[in-house]
């Protein structure tokens, strides 16, 4: 896989759209793609409800451990 700053916009629509068939499958990707065109949202928003009872040090721990399972 390409560094972020090598990464076309192309390249990386096609990295998502084929880590989202392989995790979801054809037919929950297209719901997905679909939702996120029909919907109205803000990301920054979404991101910080999501995160919102996360503690930093929870967050940190979780961001080394996938680092370390997911080397570049």
């Amino acid at each position: 896989m390409m560094t972020a700053n090598n990464t076309s916009t192309a390249e990386i629509i096609d990295i998502g759209i084929n880590y989202l068939i392989e995790k979801l499958g054809v037919i929950e990707t297209e719901r997905f793609i679909s939702v996120l065109l029909r919907e109205k949202s803000d990301y920054t928003k979404w991101r910080e409800r999501y995160f919102s009872d996360v503690s930093s040090d929870d967050f940190h721990a979780a961001a080394v451990a996938y680092g370390k399972e997911n080397p570049l």
